[in-house]
């Protein structure tokens, strides 16, 4: 049996300058895993909260509390398995800190000897989520044999001026490889720095009197370019059948399921719908939102939702109702790497994790690309498939 023998959180950094929490958890006086928490600049009601200290210090944005909540606490607890590992997920003590979460994807390096791609594989595809195989068992083969895996999309985003597109993001999608595609993404960016897509974050610009203020960044507004819910729908229109863009991320306010289901019903065959500010990687939202048919991809944060766990249930709720799901960094990122392994493990066939221009993007994409060359024959890209790369599960 092995046991925690110690946990120590510390605070570090993000890559917008405020603060976070990074977790070492030792079994047996080893370091087993460690994970750190990104954070995003512009959240919504929907999102697990963040626990941060408040008052003068870090602009309020301090850690202290959920440091010295997260030390002691599991400090003795045993693990005979996965499953233990279960209610560390569950336990309701740590319901809005997804660190400890996050560490269980490392629970392979040290007790199963498998990479965290390969161990989350059967978590979603066949839904034995807490069961432990050696590298070399019979099940394993079988597994490895009769899945292929998905290398997708990396949509390299970079923050725009312009009224509609407070993100926008290129893609390889003609590449024939992971390699190939950040090649091709890295020298889009250098050289042309074009940008193929958006995420309009609609929310930061929906206003009380259900009207989408399109001059909202401007100093002296004066209110003359607000438009109505329809209006702005049809604006998104000439875009899609003007210029390559194949994805639409938070067109409309959170809570205007309406408008989403509107835009989705009418163009949604040609292009992604991406509901982020609405789904919030929430199941419950997720359902919901299948139900009413109000978008057709989901992005996958599991920071958002707080819980792995939790996560996983949205993606394949997802991929079984023949949605796109986008994994996802955030703008307060960290160089931890777990959302790239989560991403092959689960076969989201997309990711958006930056510019290839900062240390906490790039550890995520060379991270894609040692799992490509673990993989080697077995790595299929997914070129034009990704929003569906695999059949539903």
């Amino acid at each position: 049996m092995a046991t925690i023998t110690s946990i120590k959180a510390r605070q570090i950094f993000d890559s917008l300058g405020n603060p976070t929490v990074e977790v070492d958890v030792h079994l047996s006086n080893k370091l087993w895993t460690r994970a750190a928490v990104p954070s995003g600049a512009s959240t919504v009601i929907y999102e697990a909260l963040e626990l941060r200290d408040g008052g003068s210090d870090y602009l309020e944005k301090g850690v202290r509390r959920p440091l010295a909540m997260l030390t002691p606490s599991l400090a003795l607890f045993s693990l005979a398995g996965i499953q233990q590992i279960r209610l560390v997920y569950i336990t309701s003590w740590f319901n809005n800190l997804m660190e400890l979460r996050m560490s269980g994807g490392g629970v392979n390096r040290s007790l199963v000897q498998m990479p965290s791609w390969l161990y989350l594989l059967p978590c979603a595809k066949l839904e034995l989520l807490f069961l432990i195989f050696p590298r070399t068992s019979t099940f394993l083969t079988w597994l490895v044999t009769r899945s292929w895996y998905c290398l997708f999309l990396p949509s390299m985003s970079s923050m725009v001026d312009h009224t509609l597109g407070k993100t926008c993001y290129v893609g390889a999608y003609q590449a024939s490889s992971f390699k190939e595609a950040m090649k091709m993404g890295v020298e889009v960016y250098h050289n042309l720095k074009v940008v193929i897509g958006m995420d309009v974050a609609a929310s930061e610009f929906y206003g009380s009197e259900k009207t989408y203020d399109l001059n909202f960044k401007e100093e002296n507004n004066n209110g003359s370019q607000k438009i109505s819910r329809d209006q702005l729908k049809d604006l998104y229109k000439p875009f899609i059948f003007g210029y390559p863009i194949v994805s639409i991320e938070d067109p409309f306010d959170q809570d205007d399921w309406e408008h989403y289901a509107k835009l989705t019903g009418e163009i949604g065959a040609e292009v992604q719908i991406v509901g982020d500010d609405l789904l919030v990687t929430n199941p419950k939202r997720v359902k919901k939102a299948i139900k009413e048919k109000t978008c057709n991809a989901l992005p996958l944060k599991v920071n958002q939702i707080g819980s792995v766990t939790e996560s996983i249930e949205a993606v394949k709720m997802s991929k079984r109702a023949g949605w796109g799901v986008m994994a996802s960094h955030h703008s307060g990122e960290t160089e931890d790497t777990f959302i790239a392994d989560l991403s092959v493990g689960l076969a989201t066939g997309q990711i958006k994790t930056g510019a290839p221009c900062r240390s906490e993007r790039l550890a995520k994409y060379n991270q894609l690309l040692r799992i490509e060359e673990e993989l080697g024959s077995e790595a299929v890209y997914a070129e034009a498939k990704f929003r569906v790369p695999v059949e539903p599960y």
